[in-house]
C-alpha cells in the first residue's frame, strides 16, 4: 500500500519470517554459528531457545539454505500437545513414512531401515522439531530413543530442537538428564540491543529498496521503538510497518517521535476490548507502552480482567462444593434406606 510512497520494492517489515531479510544481529550470528557446529558435528541435540518473534525460525530457515541438501535428508515438525506415540508418528510423517494405522513396533521398525537406507546412500538425516516447548516428557524421551540408532560409530538421526524459554525450564528437571547428556550445544536468542535494532530497521529497509533519507527518522525514533518493542524483530516489524503506513496516510516521508506515538497509542487501543477491559493478548503482540503512564492503565486492565477471572472461578467452585454435599447427602440417605430394608429381611433360622 505504502511501497510506491517510499519508493521500495516490497513490504520491508512483515511478520512472516523470510530469509531474504535475514539480519545477522549479535544473538542470530551465535545462534547461526551453533547451528552450523550442529551440522558438521552430525550427532545429539542442539537446543535454540528464544522469546516469540526472537528470530529462531528465520535463523533455520537462512541454515536450511545454506545446506547441501544432496547430502542431508531433512524432516521438519511443529510440534502441538501430542502424546509420545503421535510425536513419533509425526516424526515417520516428516520423512515421508507411511503412518497412518501402522503398530509402534512396526513405525519403529521402518523408521530404523530410513535411516539406514539413507545413511547407505552416503547421506544423513536432520530431524527439525519447532515448538519444542510443546513437547511432553514422554515425546521428548521418544526423540532421546531415537538418537539410538547408529551405523557403527555414527549416529543415523540428527535433531535441532526449537522453542520458546520455558523449554530451557523443561531441560533442567531432573527426569531430563538422560536427554541433557544428549545435547551437544544449547543456544538462547535473547532481544538485541539499541544499536543492532537501529541497524536492523535500516536493513529491512534497504533490502526491500530504499533509497538513502526516504524515509527519513528524526532522532530518538530508534531508541523509542527498541524500549517499545522490547529488541524483539516481530514486535518492531509489527512497529515499523504500521509507522511507514502512518507516514504514507500523512503524506510524510521523514517520520517523527510524535508518530511513534501515535502508533504505539493506536495499537493500545486495538489491545484493548470494546467494554473497556484488558483482551487476552497473544504473547507476540507488541508491548508498547513500556515506560509510559498509558502503560499503568493497561496494566490497570489487565488486573482487573484477571480479578473477574478470578471471582468467576471461584463461584464455579462453590457450586461444585454445593452439587458435591447435595451428592454426599443423597448417598447417606440411600446407604440408610438400604440398611432398613436388610434389617427387615428374614434371617435364616426364623419361621
Amino acid at each position: 500500500m505504502y511501497e510506491d510512497f517510499y519508493g521500495l520494492g516490497c513490504k520491508p517489515f512483515q511478520l512472516n519470517p523470510d530469509p531474504a531479510f535475514y539480519f545477522a544481529s549479535k544473538q542470530h550470528r551465535r545462534a547461526k554459528a551453533y547451528l552450523d557446529y550442529g551440522v558438521m558435528r552430525n550427532e545429539g541435540f542442539i537446543v535454540i531457545t528464544g522469546e516469540i518473534g526472537a528470530g529462531k525460525t528465520t535463523v533455520l530457515r537462512g541454515l536450511l539454505e545454506s545446506i547441501n541438501h544432496k547430502q542431508v535428508v531433512v524432516g521438519q515438525l511443529v510440534t502441538t500437545q501430542l502424546d509420545a506415540e503421535d510425536t513419533l508418528r509425526m516424526v515417520g510423517a516428516a520423512f515421508g513414512l507411511r503412518v497412518k494405522d501402522v503398530p509402534k513396533s512396526e513405525l519403529l521398525i521402518a523408521l530404523e531401515a530410513f535411516l539406514l537406507s539413507v545413511a547407505q546412500e552416503g547421506k544423513r538425516c536432520l530431524l527439525i522439531v519447532d515448538e519444542a516447548q510443546n513437547l511432553t516428557m514422554r515425546a521428548v524421551e521418544e526423540l532421546r530413543m531415537l538418537s539410538n540408532y547408529q551405523l557403527g560409530n555414527h549416529s543415523l538421526l540428527q535433531s535441532f530442537l526449537l522453542g520458546q524459554p520455558e523449554f530451557r525450564r523443561i531441560l533442567q528437571r531432573p527426569e531430563m538428564e538422560q536427554f541433557r547428556q544428549r545435547v551437544a550445544a544449547t543456544c538462547h536468542i535473547g532481544p538485541m540491543d539499541l544499536e543492532d535494532t537501529q541497524h536492523y530497521i535500516e536493513h529491512r529497509l534497504q533490502c526491500a529498496g530504499a533509497t538513502p533519507g526516504k524515509p527519513e527518522f528524526e532522532q530518538g525514533v530508534f531508541e523509542r521503538v527498541h524500549q517499545a518493542s522490547g529488541g524483539i524483530p516481530r514486535r518492531i516489524n509489527a512497529l515499523c510497518d504500521r509507522l511507514l503506513l502512518l507516514g504514507y496516510l500523512s503524506g510524510s516521508t521523514r517520520l517523527t517521535l510524535d508518530h511513534v506515538e501515535q502508533v504505539i497509542g493506536e495499537l493500545a487501543s486495538e489491545a484493548a476490548l470494546p467494554n473497556g477491559t484488558a483482551a487476552v493478548l497473544p504473547e507476540d503482540m507488541p508491548l508498547l507502552l513500556q515506560g509510559r503512564p498509558a502503560a499503568h492503565e493497561v496494566s490497570r486492565l489487565i488486573e482487573q480482567h484477571n480479578d473477574d477471572r478470578l471471582q468467576r472461578l471461584e463461584q464455579s467452585l462453590l457450586r461444585l462444593e454445593h452439587i458435591n454435599l447435595q451428592t454426599l447427602a443423597l448417598l447417606q440417605r440411600l446407604l440408610g434406606a438400604a440398611g432398613a430394608d436388610g434389617a427387615h429381611e428374614p434371617k435364616e433360622n426364623e419361621t
